[in-house]
C-alpha cells in the first residue's frame, strides 16, 4: 500500500470523527482537481465552485461511505466530482430562466415598499454582503432560493434535508436578513 493511500485513509478516518482540519488537509490536496474537472463539465466558474463545495461538504457528511478497499480517494472524489457536475447541468438545463429572481423580487421581503424603489438599494452587492453574516446554512437556502430560482421542494433535494427545515431556515434567514437591512438604512440616513 503506498504512502498517499495510506495518509488518504488516516485523513478518511479522521473526517468521519468530524476533524476539520482533516477536511482542510482534503480540500488542499485534492480541491483544486475537483474544481478543474468540474470546470471542465460545466464550463462556468461559479457553477464549479458550486460543484466543488458540494463535494467536500458530502465528504464531511458521507465520508464513511468511502470504501479504500475498492479504490483510491482520488478516483473516488472524481467519480463524485463527475456526477454532481452532470448532475447540475442537468438542472440548469431543465430550470427555466424565469425562475431566477431578480433583486427587485428579492427586496419586498426585505423592505417596505418606499425603500425598495430606491435606486441606491438596488445594488445586489449590498444584499450579497449581508447574506455573509448569515449563519452559513440560512445564507445558502436564501441564495438558492431567490438568486438560483430554487422552489421550497427543490432545496429540500438538493440540501437533504426536510421540507420543514428548509423553510425555517428561510424563513429565519429572510428575518435576519430584513433586521439587517433594516440597520444599514439606517446607518446610511444617519450619515451627514
Amino acid at each position: 500500500m503506498s504512502n498517499i493511500h495510506q495518509d488518504d485513509i488516516d485523513l478518511m478516518r479522521r473526517i468521519i470523527q468530524q476533524d476539520e482540519q482533516a477536511l482542510s488537509e482534503l480540500y488542499t490536496r485534492y480541491g483544486a482537481a475537483v474544481y478543474s474537472l468540474a470546470l471542465r463539465i460545466v464550463q462556468n466558474h461559479e457553477l464549479a465552485e458550486e460543484v466543488t463545495q458540494d463535494i467536500f461538504l458530502k465528504v464531511w457528511r458521507q465520508a464513511e461511505s468511502w470504501r479504500s478497499e475498492l479504490g483510491k480517494l482520488s478516483s473516488w472524489l472524481l467519480t463524485l466530482t463527475r456526477n454532481a457536475a452532470i448532475d447540475r447541468l442537468r438542472r440548469q438545463q431543465r430550470r427555466p430562466q424565469a425562475a431566477h429572481q431578480s433583486l427587485d423580487d428579492f427586496l419586498p421581503y426585505l423592505v417596505d415598499e418606499n425603500i425598495a424603489n430606491d435606486p441606491q438599494w438596488h445594488d445586489g452587492r449590498i444584499i450579497r454582503e449581508l447574506l455573509k453574516t448569515l449563519p452559513e446554512e440560512q445564507a445558502q437556502a436564501i441564495e438558492l432560493a431567490f438568486f438560483q430560482g430554487y422552489s421550497h421542494s427543490q432545496l429540500a433535494e438538493a440540501l437533504q434535508l426536510p421540507l420543514g427545515t428548509v423553510k425555517t431556515r428561510v424563513r429565519l434567514g429572510l428575518q435576519k436578513l430584513r433586521r439587517l437591512w433594516e440597520d444599514a438604512i439606517r446607518e446610511q440616513e444617519s450619515k451627514p
